[in-house]
C-alpha cells in the first residue's frame, strides 16, 4: 500500500486515505471482485482511480451520464493522469484521438456508457487491449430496489461471459442490503468483497420543516449562504419554473433544470452552475447524478422526495468536499399525495416497492428524533452518539410537546366523531374551532372535540395530524385522504411524540458543524484565492473546483505559504498542480499578506534553488529586475531552457517572463521560441472558433501543442490584430 500512498500524495496531494478506501483499493490490487458502498462525498472514485494508475493496462469505467464522465476525466487530466471517455457527444476527431491513445496503451482509465460497454463491437475492441479491471459506477442502477433503476444497466450481466477472467468492481453511494445482493447476483461477481462504509455525513446539518410559504421559506435558507452554491429540488417542472422565476426576479443568480427544457438549455444551465456562473440551480430529481461539484453549501428540498434513498443521494450533493453544508427539507401533506398517485401508475411490483419507500420517507419528515440517527437506521447502521449536534432536533430548534398524549387524544376523538368522513385540513378546522360556514352548516361546531386545540394554531394542529399518520396511528384513505384510526390508536395505550417548532433562528453556518474548518483562515485571502481560481478555470475551460477545492483554498489561507516546498504541503496540492498553478497562487498570497500586514514565511522566491551565487549575493533581485534581465536575454534569441539556467528560475516562471516580454515589445512573431508551423496551427484553430480559451484550443489541436506555446502564440496573434 505504500506505493498507493505515494501516488496519492503525488497526484492528488492528499496525505491519507478516507475510511474504507484502503480496503477497497486492496480488493482491486489483489484482483478480487468487490461491491463498495460509500456515502456521497466519501471518495469512492479514488478507490478505483488510484489502483488504475498503479496496475499495468487500462481500467474501463462504466458510467451512466456524459457529464459525469467528462467531469471525472477533467479532474484526472488536471492531476496529470491519462484518462479519456468515449461518448455520443464527441466529434470524430476526438474519437480518433482517444482510439489512438487506447491502441498505444497511453490511458490508465477509459469511461464509457453501459449501452456502449455491452455492444459486441466494443467488447471485441476491448479484447485487443490490456484490460486491468472493469468498474461499474453508480451500481445501484442495476437493481429494481435501487432508487434510480435503469434497464440498460441490467444488460451489464453479459460482461461476465464477455470477460470471464476480468475482475469487476462496483461502486455506489446508496445501497441497502437488498440492493447490494442484487448487484452481486446480476453481475455474477465471484465471491465479492462487500465493503459498506458509514452513511453518516457529520459535516451536513439536516433540517425538516412543514412548508408554510415556499418562496419565503426557501429564501430564508438561501440568505444564510450568500454567494454560495446551492441546489433546490422540486417535485414538478411547473414548481421549478415558478420558483426559479421568483428567485431571479428577487435578484438571485438562479437557473432551472428539468426534462421539459431543450437539451441545449438544460446543458448550458448545468454548465453555468458547475462553473460558478450561477449560484443556484432549481431542479427536478432529473438533476444530480452527473454533478460532482464539491462546494455545494446547501441543498433544499422544496417538496418531499419519494424515498429515503433519493433524499440521501440528493442531499448528499452538499458538502462533498468535507466542509460544512446544510440540507433543508420543506414538506406538506400534499407532497405525499402527489407521489402516491405517480407511484401507483407504475407496474404492480414496482408500485408496491415504491409505496413502501414513500411511507418510510413520510415517517422521516414527521418523526421526532435525531435526523442523523434516523437516516443511518434506515440503512441498517447504528448511531452511537447521544446528540449529533448537526440537525434541527439536536440543535434544539424543534421541541417535543410535553402534552403529546393529550393532543393526540383530542385528535383521535375528533376523527372518531367525524365518522371517517374528513381529511387532515378539515379535521384541523374543527379542532381549532373554525367558524367557516362549511363547519357550521354540518353542525360540527356541536362536536365535543370542536375547538379542543383552538389555542394551538391551525398550522401546528395540521402538522400533528400528519405526524400521527406517519407514526401509524391513523391512515389516509382514498383520493381525498379521509382519516381513519388504526388499531394502534384504538388500543388506548398510545404514546406518540409530537414535535412543535421552536421559533429560533438556525445557528450561523460556520458555528453549527464547521468545527475547525475556518479556524485560522483569513477569509479575505480565501476570497482573493477564490477569484484567482475562477480566472484560471476560465482560462483552461474547466470548472473552478477542478483547479483546487474550497478545502485547499482554506488551507492556503490558513498556512499562507510563500515557497514551493510549503505550497506542496497544502491539502490537495499534488506535483502536477503545483507545477501548473503554484507560481500564480504563491504570488497572490504574498501580495495579499504584504498589503494586509499578515505574517508569512520569509520572502524567498519559491522557484529558486539554493546556489552558491545566491548565498553570496548581498541583495536578491526583485521580480521586476528579473523580468528585465529575462527580456535582455530573450532579445538575444536565448531559449527558455537557457534563460532558466542563467537566471536560476524554473521553466514555468521563465515562460511567464517570455509572455510578458512579447506583450511589452509588441511582437507578432513567436520564433525562435515557438516553431512557425505550430504558430500557424494555432492561427488556423483561432480562425475556426470564437472561443480562444486555452483548454478549448488545446482540445482542438488534439493536445499536441503545449499550453505555454498556446499562450505565446495567442499573445503574438493579439499583437498582430492590434497592429
Amino acid at each position: 500500500m505504500q506505493e498507493l500512498q505515494d501516488l496519492l500524495k503525488q497526484y492528488w496531494g492528499y496525505e491519507e486515505f478516507r475510511p474504507l478506501q484502503a480496503e477497497a483499493m486492496a480488493s482491486v490490487m489483489q484482483g478480487r471482485d468487490s461491491v463498495v458502498v460509500l456515502p456521497t462525498g466519501g471518495g469512492k472514485s479514488l478507490c478505483f482511480q488510484l489502483p488504475a494508475i498503479a496496475l499495468p493496462g487500462m481500467a474501463v469505467v462504466v458510467s451512466p451520464l456524459i457529464s459525469l464522465m467528462k467531469d471525472q476525466v477533467d479532474q484526472l487530466t488536471e492531476c496529470g493522469i491519462a484518462a479519456a471517455c468515449i461518448n455520443s457527444a464527441m466529434t470524430q476527431d476526438e474519437r480518433v484521438r482517444v482510439n489512438r491513445d487506447v491502441r498505444e496503451g497511453r490511458l490508465h482509465l477509459l469511461y464509457v456508457s453501459p449501452e456502449r460497454m455491452v455492444q459486441p463491437s466494443f467488447i471485441a475492441y476491448l479484447h485487443d487491449v490490456q484490460l486491468s479491471f472493469i468498474v461499474v459506477d453508480e451500481a445501484h442502477c442495476i437493481s429494481q430496489w435501487g432508487h434510480d433503476f435503469r434497464p440498460e444497466y441490467r444488460e451489464l450481466s453479459r460482461l461476465r461471459d464477455a470477460f470471464p477472467h476480468a475482475h469487476m468492481h462496483t461502486y455506489t453511494a446508496t445501497a441497502t442490503a437488498h440492493v447490494r445482493d442484487d448487484i452481486a447476483r446480476e453481475l455474477r461477481l465471484h465471491e465479492p468483497e462487500i465493503l459498506v462504509g458509514s452513511f453518516d455525513r457529520p459535516n451536513l446539518t439536516y433540517r425538516v420543516r412543514q412548508r408554510q410559504g415556499r418562496q419565503r421559506d426557501v429564501r430564508a435558507i438561501i440568505d444564510r449562504h450568500p454567494r454560495e452554491a446551492g441546489i433546490i429540488y422540486c417535485i414538478r417542472r411547473s414548481d421549478v419554473d415558478s420558483l426559479c422565476t421568483e428567485l431571479t426576479m428577487a435578484g438571485y443568480r438562479a437557473l432551472p433544470y428539468h426534462a421539459g427544457l431543450e437539451d441545449s438549455e438544460r446543458k448550458a444551465n448545468q454548465e453555468a452552475f458547475i462553473r460558478d456562473e450561477a449560484d443556484i440551480i432549481v431542479a427536478t430529481v432529473a438533476f444530480g447524478m452527473g454533478i460532482d461539484k464539491p462546494n455545494v453549501r446547501y441543498v433544499i428540498h422544496a417538496g418531499m422526495p419519494k424515498s429515503i434513498e433519493h433524499y440521501q443521494q440528493e442531499s448528499g450533493r452538499a458538502g462533498r468536499d468535507g466542509l460544512e453544508a446544510e440540507c433543508c427539507l420543506l414538506f406538506s401533506g400534499g407532497d405525499y399525495g402527489i407521489w402516491k398517485y405517480i407511484i401507483q401508475q407504475s407496474e404492480e411490483g414496482v408500485a408496491e416497492i415504491g409505496l413502501q419507500k414513500l411511507n418510510e420517507m413520510y415517517r422521516y419528515c414527521t418523526g421526532v428524533s435525531c435526523r442523523h440517527r434516523t437516516l443511518l437506521a434506515y440503512f441498517g447502521e447504528t448511531y452511537t452518539k447521544d446528540r449529533c449536534g448537526a440537525c434541527d432536533f439536536c440543535l434544539d430548534e424543534v421541541d417535543v410537546a410535553e402534552d403529546s398524549n393529550e393532543v393526540a387524544a383530542a385528535i383521535f376523538q375528533c376523527v372518531a366523531e367525524l365518522g371517517s368522513m374528513a381529511g387532515p385540513s378539515y379535521t384541523a378546522l374543527v379542532l381549532c374551532g373554525s367558524t367557516e360556514q362549511r363547519v357550521l352548516s354540518k353542525g360540527h361546531n356541536n362536536l365535543a372535540s370542536y375547538g379542543a386545540l383552538a389555542e394551538r394554531g391551525q398550522m401546528a394542529v395540521r402538522s400533528w395530524i400528519e405526524q400521527l399518520a406517519a407514526q401509524g396511528y391513523m391512515e389516509k384513505i382514498g383520493e381525498y385522504h379521509i382519516l381513519q384510526l388504526t388499531p394502534r390508536a384504538r388500543a388506548g395505550d398510545a404514546a406518540p411524540r409530537l414535535a412543535k417548532p421552536v421559533r429560533r433562528t438556525p445557528a450561523a453556518k460556520k458555528k453549527a458543524v464547521a468545527g475547525d474548518s475556518w479556524e485560522g483562515v483569513d477569509e479575505g485571502l480565501f476570497e482573493a484565492l477564490r477569484k484567482l481560481r475562477q480566472s484560471k478555470a476560465r482560462e483552461r475551460g474547466v470548472p473552478a473546483y477542478v483547479i483546487f477545492g474550497d478545502k485547499s483554498l482554506r488551507d492556503m489561507a490558513r498556512r499562507r505559504p510563500t515557497k514551493t516546498k510549503e505550497f506542496m504541503e497544502v491539502h490537495g496540492v499534488g506535483r502536477t498542480k503545483c507545477t501548473k498553478f503554484g507560481d500564480f497562487f504563491l504570488k497572490a498570497i504574498r501580495e495579499y499578506c504584504t498589503e494586509h500586514g499578515l505574517e508569512m514565511s520569509p520572502q524567498e522566491e519559491q522557484d529558486e534553488p539554493e546556489t552558491p551565487a545566491r548565498q553570496l549575493s548581498a541583495r536578491r533581485p526583485s521580480r521586476e529586475e528579473m523580468q528585465e534581465r529575462a527580456g535582455e536575454l530573450f532579445a538575444e534569441g536565448r531559449s527558455i531552457e537557457a534563460v532558466s539556467s542563467i537566471l536560476q528560475r524554473r521553466p514555468t516562471t521563465v515562460e511567464s517572463y517570455l509572455e510578458r516580454y512579447i506583450v511589452q515589445q509588441d511582437l507578432a512573431d513567436p520564433s525562435p521560441w515557438v516553431d512557425a508551423a505550430v504558430h500557424e496551427r494555432v492561427r488556423e484553430a483561432t480562425a475556426h472558433t470564437n472561443d480562444t480559451r486555452l483548454k478549448r484550443l488545446y482540445d482542438l489541436l488534439d493536445g499536441e501543442v503545449e499550453y505555454w506555446k498556446l499562450r505565446i502564440s495567442l499573445a503574438c496573434l493579439r499583437n498582430e490584430a492590434a497592429g
